[in-house]
C-alpha cells in the first residue's frame, strides 16, 4: 500500500477539493431528516403556510447540495484514480522491461501480466471506492448515530447494541479477505500460464492427440480457481446479509420501543420518521462500509504484489570503468581481440549451464556454436547480451569488461534473430524498421541481403500486413524477415540462433556466404543443430553439457574432437574415428 499512497500523493490537493466537496454534500444529506421531523413535529401542525414553503425550499436547497456535491466528487475521484492506475500501470510495465532475465523467470510471465492487468484494475476500483465511499460512508455512520442520540437518545441506545457485533464482522472480513485474494490471484497466475503454453503449443497438442490430456489439466487448475474463488467470495459475501440482519433486528426492536414511547408520549411522530430516516443512512453507510473492506481487500492484495515488482532491485548494475579487478588478466589483451569470454561459468537456480567456457574472437570474424540440446548455446548469448551476469568468470568486448556498459549502449552494438522470435502484427516495412526510424533504401537492402525482397514483392510489398505471429507466411519466410530485421541496422555483432532452422540448405548456403561479403565488419555468431550452418565459421565453439568440448575450424575439429566428430557423424550417416577432444 504504501506504494499506491505514494502514487496517490501526487494528486493530494485534487484529492483534498474532492473529500472538502464530498464532506460538504454528505453534511447537507445528514440535516435533510431534522428538516423533515421539523416540519411534521412544528411547522405543519402551526399551518403556518410560509414557513412551510421556507422550510421546503430549504430541504430541496440541501437536497441538490448533497446531489452536486457527491456528483461533483465522484467524477474527481474517477479521474485521480484512472490517473493513479494509469501511472502505476506505466511504472511497472516499464519495470517489467528492465527485470533481469533472472527476475523475469522468477516472477514468470503470466504473473506479470496479471499484475499489470487485473490487479491495476483492482487496485484502481479501491482507490475510486476509497474516495467516494471512503469518506462518505463514515461521515453518515457517525452522523448519523451522533444526530439519532439528539432525536431520541433512547433509541439511539437500542440502536447502538448491534455495533460491536459489526465492527468485529468487519475487522474479520478486512484480515480473512486479503489472504483470500492474494490466494487467488496467484491461482489464476497459474491458470494464465496454462492457457498461454497451450495456446503456443495448440498445433502439437492437437497433432499428438492431447487434447483430452490438456482439458483434464486445465480443469484441475480451474477448479482450484473456483475453490480460491468461492473462498473468497463466501467470506466477504457473507458480511452484507449478517450486517442487514443485525441492524433489521435493531430496527425491529427500534419500532417497538418507539411505538411504546410514542403512545406514552415521550416522542413524537416526527422523531420516529426521522429516526428511522437515519436509521436507513446508518444501514446504507455500514452496507458501503462493508463494501469498502471486501474492495480493500482486493485492491489490498493487488496493490502488494504490484508493489513486490516495483521493489525489486536493480540487478545489473553498471559498473565503473575504474573499478578494481575490471581490467584484463596480464598477457591476455590484444588488440585483435573483439570478444572475449575469460573462464566463465553459469547456473540457473544452482544448477550448472556454463562451466569455465574461455575463448576469444578477432572483430569481422565468425563464431559457430554447436552442441546438443541443453548444452548451454543460448546461455551463452544471453550472458553475451547481459540477460545475466555469471556467476564466476568474465566477458569483454573491445577489450571492455560489458559490466561498465550502459544497458541501451550495449544493445545498440547488436543484431539478434532469437531461436523463438516474433513477428507483430503490422506492416512487413514495420516488422523489419522494429521502431528505429531507419529509411525505406535500408529496409530494403536488408531483405536483399536476407533473401525475402522476392516474396515481399509476391505479397505487396513492404506495406503487406502480417497477421498475428506471422501465420499468414511460412516458416522460411518469417526467418527471413526476422534475419532482415536483425541486419537492418548494419550490427557490430550479429547472433543467429538456430536462425536457419526454418530454411532450405540453398537458401542458408546462400545467406552463409553473403553475410561475410556485406558485412566485412560484423562478428557473425551462429547457433546451429546442423554443421552445414557453421563449419565455414572463423571458429567453431563445441559444446557438451555446458563445458567447452572443442575450439578450432572445422578440419582442425575432425581431429581433435570426439564430440564435434559424433556430432557429424550423426548428420551424414558416418562415423568419424579419433582421439578425444582438445581445445585449440
Amino acid at each position: 500500500m504504501k506504494t499506491v499512497i505514494a502514487y496517490l500523493s501526487a494528486y493530494k490537493f485534487r484529492m483534498l477539493l474532492g473529500f472538502i466537496v464530498k464532506i460538504s454534500g454528505t453534511l447537507a444529506e445528514l440535516v435533510l431528516p431534522l428538516i423533515m421531523a421539523h416540519m411534521i413535529d412544528n411547522v405543519v401542525p402551526a399551518k403556518n403556510i410560509t414557513a412551510l414553503t421556507l422550510w421546503g425550499i430549504l430541504m430541496l436547497v440541501c437536497a441538490a447540495g448533497a446531489l452536486v456535491g457527491n456528483v461533483s466528487a465522484n467524477r474527481m475521484a474517477s479521474r485521480v484514480a484512472h490517473d493513479t492506475t494509469q501511472r502505476l500501470r506505466a511504472d511497472l510495465f516499464a519495470k517489467t522491461l528492465s527485470l533481469s532475465a533472472r527476475q523475469t523467470d522468477e516472477a514468470t510471465i503470466p504473473s506479470l501480466v496479471s499484475r499489470l492487468s487485473s490487479d491495476t484494475y483492482n487496485v484502481h476500483n479501491m482507490i475510486g471506492m476509497m474516495q467516494r465511499l471512503g469518506v462518505r460512508a463514515p461521515i453518515l455512520l457517525i452522523g448519523g448515530v451522533a444526530l439519532t442520540f439528539t432525536v431520541d437518545a433512547v433509541l439511539a441506545l437500542v440502536l447502538l447494541i448491534s455495533v460491536p457485533f459489526l465492527t468485529l464482522i468487519v475487522i474479520w472480513v478486512a484480515k480473512k479477505g486479503i489472504v483470500l485474494y492474494d490466494r487467488l490471484q496467484r491461482s489464476v497466475d497459474i491458470m494464465v500460464r496454462k492457457v498461454r503454453d497451450d495456446y503456443t503449443g495448440i498445433r502439437v497438442i492437437k497433432a499428438l492427440s492431447k487434447t483430452q490430456y490438456e482439458s483434464e489439466t486445465f480443469e484441475q487448475i480451474n477448479k482450484d480457481v473456483v475453490k480460491n474463488e468461492t473462498a473468497a467470495g463466501v467470506t466477504t459475501g457473507i458480511t452484507s446479509p449478517i450486517m442487514n440482519a443485525l441492524l433489521n433486528l435493531g430496527m425491529t426492536a427500534v419500532i417497538f420501543v418507539g411505538a411504546y414511547r410514542v403512545s406514552s408520549g415521550h416522542a413524537m411522530v416526527g422523531d420516529i420518521i426521522a429516526f428511522t430516516s437515519y436509521f436507513t443512512i446508518i444501514l446504507n453507510a455500514v452496507i458501503s462500509v462493508s463494501r469498502i473492506f471486501v474492495n480493500f481487500s482486493k485492491g489490498g492484495a493487488s496493490a502488494k504484489r504490484i508493489q513486490d515488482i516495483l521493489t525489486l532491485p536493480e540487478e545489473l548494475l553498471v559498473i565503473k570503468e575504474d573499478s578494481p579487478g575490471l581490467g584484463l588478466s596480464p598477457g591476455q589483451a590484444a588488440s585483435s581481440e573483439f570478444i572475449r569470454f575469460e573462464d566463465v561459468s553459469f547456473s540457473y537456480n544452482g544448477n550448472p549451464a556454463l562451466k569455465h567456457i574461455s575463448f576469444c574472437i578477432a572483430k569481422g570474424e565468425s563464431l559457430g556454436i554447436i552442441g546438443g540440446t541443453g548444452s548451454g548455446k543460448s546461455t551463452l548469448m544471453a550472458l553475451l547480451l547481459r540477460f545475466y551476469d555469471p556467476d564466476e568468470g568474465r566477458i569483454f568486448i573491445e577489450g571492455r569488461d560489458i559490466r561498465t556498459y550502459e544497458r541501451a549502449s550495449l544493445r545498440q552494438k547488436f543484431g539478434i534473430v532469437f531461436q523463438n522470435d516474433f513477428l507483430m502484427a503490422a506492416s512487413i516495412g514495420e516488422n523489419i524498421d522494429f521502431e528505429r526510424g531507419l529509411s525505406p533504401q535500408a529496409l530494403s537492402e536488408a531483405a536483399q541481403y536476407a533473401k525475402a525482397d522476392a516474396f515481399i514483392t509476391e505479397h505487396g510489398g513492404y506495406g503487406e500486413l502480417l497477421t498475428v505471429r506471422g501465420s499468414n507466411f511460412s516458416g522460411g519466410q518469417k526467418q527471413r524477415l526476422l534475419i532482415a530485421r536483425a541486419l537492418a541496422a548494419h550490427p557490430e555483432i550479429l547472433i543467429l540462433d538456430d536462425s536457419s532452422s526454418a530454411l532450405d540448405y540453398k537458401t542458408d548456403a546462400q545467406l552463409r556466404r553473403a553475410l561475410p561479403e556485406k558485412f566485412p565488419d560484423t562478428t557473425i555468431i551462429m547457433i546451429a543443430q546442423r554443421i552445414s550452418s557453421v563449419r565455414f565459421a572463423s571458429h567453431i565453439l563445441v559444446l557438451d553439457q555446458g563445458q567447452a568440448a572443442g575450439f578450432g575450424r572445422d578440419e582442425e575439429l575432425m581431429k581433435s574432437c570426439k564430440v564435434y566428430r559424433s556430432i557429424y557423424a550423426s548428420q551424414h550417416e558416418g562415423q568419424a574415428e579419433g582421439g578425444e577432444c582438445a581445445l585449440a
